[in-house]
Parts: C-alpha cells; sequence; structure tokens
C-alpha cells in the first residue's frame, strides 16, 4: 500500500493502532454533523475494519508529529474503474490550516499518476463551507445540486456533487 508525502504531510494506510483515534473522530458530534449519524460502536468497527484493508484511504499526520489529523480516500468504481470518489475528515483543532487541502491535492495527484484514476467526484452538504472551500480551491467544479438529499439527524440538506478531471488544472 502506497505511502504519500507532502511538504507538511504524511498520509499513510490505517493501522490497528489508528482505532482509537478512529473511534473518536466518528463519534465526535462536531466532525459527524455534516457525514452523518453517528453510528453504533459495532458499525464504527466494521467501517475500521474496511479501511484497515482498502488500497487507497490514509491517514494524515505532519512529518514531525504521529497524531493523526484526520484521514482521507478514494473509493474507485467497480463498474467504471476510470472513476473514483473522494472522502476526507479532518479533527477540529486542524480544520483552516490547510491541511485538509493539501491531502486532497496529494490524493488527486496519486489517483491519476499511480491508480490509473481520469476523474474523481466529490460529494459535500451545502452547509459544509470548510469542505466546499477546500473542493473549489483544490479544482473541482460542482457539477450537481441534489436539494434537500441528505438527511444528518433529522435534518435535510442540498447535496453538492464535485468533480475534478485528469489534465484540469488544479488550483495551487
Amino acid at each position: 500500500m502506497a505511502i504519500i508525502t507532502t511538504p507538511r504531510l504524511i498520509l499513510s494506510p490505517f493501522q490497528p493502532t489508528d482505532w482509537s483515534f478512529f473511534l473518536r473522530l466518528r463519534e465526535n458530534p462536531d466532525i459527524m454533523r455534516f457525514m452523518g449519524t453517528i453510528s453504533p460502536i459495532k458499525e464504527t468497527r466494521l467501517l475500521f475494519a474496511r479501511r484497515l484493508n482498502a488500497p487507497h484511504t490514509f491517514v494524515i499526520r505532519q512529518h514531525h508529529d504521529t497524531t493523526p489529523l484526520g484521514d482521507i480516500g478514494l473509493q474507485i468504481s467497480h463498474h467504471f474503474p476510470q472513476e473514483a470518489d473522494i472522502g476526507y475528515c479532518i479533527i477540529s483543532r486542524a480544520q483552516g490550516k490547510g491541511i485538509a487541502s493539501e491531502a486532497v491535492r496529494a490524493v488527486c495527484d496519486y489517483a491519476f499518476e499511480h491508480a490509473g484514476v481520469t476523474a474523481i467526484n466529490a460529494w459535500v452538504l451545502a452547509d459544509n463551507k470548510g469542505s466546499v472551500r477546500i473542493l473549489e480551491k483544490t479544482g473541482f467544479v460542482r457539477t450537481q445540486v441534489l436539494e434537500q438529499a441528505y438527511e444528518v439527524n433529522g435534518v435535510h440538506y442540498d447535496d453538492w456533487g464535485y468533480r475534478l478531471e485528469c489534465g484540469k488544472p488544479k488550483a495551487r
């Protein structure tokens, strides 16, 4: 499995020792408010097990610190293997520092250069302004709006689809 490095970050595959971090992230209401309902621990364990075995999912850390700052990954389509969906989650104290943007750029470069992907899709709730900024800053273009299509804890949100294609200029 790949390890991706940037000037500040190391994106490395999940290890069993990342479980407590993953659980804290997935049980944090501030983090999960735009992702989904907090799942029972059994479901979170299953999700973590999938992350351990997934070839394109990574824990985000800074070079000088082993503390996990978030996770990021690609889900390559079985029907269209040249396309992938990207998802990411960053702890609160690392938000607003360019960590997510740097990780998204790095994973997109990796997908285009090493995973045979030519287009990457992302879905974000319209109210998640930080993630919208990250996607637009890294060159993703909004391609779809699904009104009131996603529900989290009884609240309906607009769901926005974004796309980045290989060869299209990425913002830096």
